[in-house]
């Protein structure tokens, strides 16, 4: 029977899943956000692991598979299918941490990179300002 631990061993599999808590649980976290974790509102059953997902993907599974995934009025408005870890397959659990995955890196806020130009090119550019300036001053 597979358990959180074992949920922990497949996350960390994956490419940068690190160890992180979530709500002072136990959790799989990828670029700062939350990948999954064990639920703390009461409403979920035991030996249950949140797993967040898009919307579309988790009316999928939970029609297809209402055995091993469902969800409760806590978790319906946000982008998490819980999971009965006693009736998921290890290979199963593993393709859905995949497609979690997938989605919050979709979701993750994209890093810009700002660069600054060099000095040189700064000092230059105010000079040719001042050119500029001078050449269309009228003339005394």
């Amino acid at each position: 029977m597979l358990n959180f631990d074992t949920a922990r061993k497949l996350g960390l599999a994956l490419p940068d899943v690190v160890d992180g808590t979530a709500y002072g649980a136990p959790a799989l976290k990828l670029v700062g956000k939350l990948l999954a974790c064990i639920p703390t509102n009461k409403s979920a059953e035991a030996n249950s692991i949140a797993v967040r997902i898009d919307l579309e993907h988790r009316a999928e599974l939970l029609r297809q598979h209402p055995h091993i995934y469902y969800i409760t009025d806590h978790y319906a408005p946000h982008p998490t299918v819980l999971v009965r870890l006693s009736r998921i397959t290890r290979t199963d659990l593993t393709e859905l941490l995949r497609d979690a995955c997938r989605f919050v890196m979709r979701s993750a806020p994209k890093t810009v990179i700002i660069t600054r130009p060099r000095k040189s090119a700064v000092r230059h550019s105010s000079v040719r300002k001042k050119a500029r300036k001078r050449l269309m001053a009228p003339s005394a």
